[in-house]
């Protein structure tokens, strides 16, 4: 399909350049109801986007359109010729597309040591494996093996091609008492460690029973606040996004360049490096959608913005050098050990709607579906409360975890602990 497109593209007049985007994408999928294995399904399906851009008065117009498997040549051309209409009336300031590179490339799993069916098979057993809570079961499983072969090619000599291996496990964690509790996981990884599955599995059974248990706290807590990976990983990507040559671009960024995001800090200080890939991340890649080569960028050093990352075409519209759309972000960990984590209360954040971080207007907080109590002994689960407080201060008191985790696109400390946060 893509080499009819492009031989198409390359016979259409009137078109300055052109790119597409390919990805093939292998699935071999598993569905539990409880115990028993209902569905196993193999796919086998081809994602093509063609973008068409037109040079004009000075300036650069572009539009992108899907192509089917069901669509013939005639079909092909007649959303090309849409497409240079759409991109004729589109004015952006010109730039050049990256050119004259090829490769292939592999992403660093072990998921290609497996047939995909024994590796779903392999990851089925590790959850299962975890479902020991009395009282507790899995309601329902689902298990995704990926294979995704993802490739971009430009009319500018750009022809790249990377094999990438991704698992996603979505279960229904249920606890079964007076009333029935349900919790929803979603799990991504990119490596296969038996015993890691078992592990965050047995996480979710373990608070899926405390969710059944918890109550609101009979007095108001008071006391540091800790947060987790997915909700560091939230915290980060709002501090990203300013740094990005579109943002800056656009004037929309809240700082820039040389700024202190951390002002009279007394905790640990942030230092961040956009990455393109790191060991586990679903989002790790070699290069971007336009085909430009991810380059590592720190971003943030002791707390200061030092340099900011993005794209080609916003590069260039700021004359700096590209880094390619990173997917990555990597956290440096900080001094927070976990005996000093434990010597004094804490509330932490186990399960929340959604961390809500508004840099503007200086807030950070958001509903806590579960959390845990520490009381200087042991944990107590608790629900029905909110966090809430304003986010310079919860920065500048922030202490870093020296152990280390990834989560997603995120990798960094397992936790952070906040001062100056309320719970209500």
């Amino acid at each position: 399909m893509r080499n009819r497109v492009i031989n198409i593209l390359k016979n259409t007049s009137g078109i300055t350049d052109w790119k597409v985007n390919t990805v093939r994408t292998e699935s071999t999928e598993l569905f539990f109801v409880h115990k028993n294995l209902e569905t196993v399904r193999s796919t086998d399906t081809t994602d093509v986007k063609v973008t068409v851009y037109v040079a004009h008065d000075e300036r650069l117009g572009e539009a992108t359109f899907s192509v089917y498997s069901s669509y013939d040549d005639e079909k092909i051309k007649e959303e090309i010729e849409k497409a240079k209409k759409k991109a004729s009336i589109i004015a952006n300031q010109s730039y050049s597309l990256p050119q004259n590179e090829a490769g292939e490339y592999a992403s660093h799993s072990n998921f290609a040591d497996y047939e995909p069916h024994v590796l779903a098979s392999l990851i089925s057993r590790a959850c299962f494996e975890a479902d020991n809570v009395e009282g507790g079961s899995i309601n329902a499983l689902e298990i995704f093996v990926y294979k995704d072969i993802v490739s971009v090619q430009n009319s500018r000599g750009i022809d790249k091609t990377q094999v990438k291996y991704r698992a996603m496990v979505e279960a229904i964690p249920t606890f079964n008492g007076e009333e029935s509790v349900e919790l929803y996981e979603q799990y991504n990884f990119t490596e296969f460690d038996h015993n890691l599955v078992v592990e965050e599995i047995a996480t979710k059974m373990r608070e899926v029973k405390d969710r059944y248990e918890a109550k609101a706290p009979e007095n108001k807590l008071s006391c540091p606040v800790i947060l987790d990976a997915p909700e560091l990983e939230q915290l980060v990507a709002n501090y990203i996004g300013n740094l990005n040559f579109s943002a800056v671009y656009q004037h929309s960024n809240a700082f820039g360049l040389g700024d202190d995001i951390q002002k009279d800090a007394k905790g640990d200080r942030i230092t961040l490096t956009m990455c393109g890939a790191v060991k586990g991340s679903v989002r790790s890649s070699a290069f971007d959608g336009d085909g430009v080569t991810l380059v590592d960028r720190k971003i943030i050093e002791n707390g200061k913005a030092v340099a900011l990352w993005g794209g080609m075409r916003y590069a260039q519209y700021l004359n700096e050098a590209p880094t390619g759309n990173l997917g990555c972000m990597v956290l440096e960990c900080g001094t927070l050990t976990d005996g000093q984590k434990m010597s004094a209360p804490y509330f932490r954040c186990a399960s929340m709607s959604g961390l809500q971080v508004d840099i503007y207007n200086d807030y950070i907080g958001g509903e806590v579906r579960l959390g845990y109590y520490f009381n200087g002994e042991r944990e107590i689960p608790v629900t029905g409360i909110s966090i809430s407080g304003k986010l310079s201060v919860a920065l500048a008191n922030m202490r870093l975890s020296n152990e280390e985790t990834t989560y997603e696109s995120y990798h960094g400390p397992k936790c952070a602990i906040l001062e100056g946060i309320e719970i209500v």
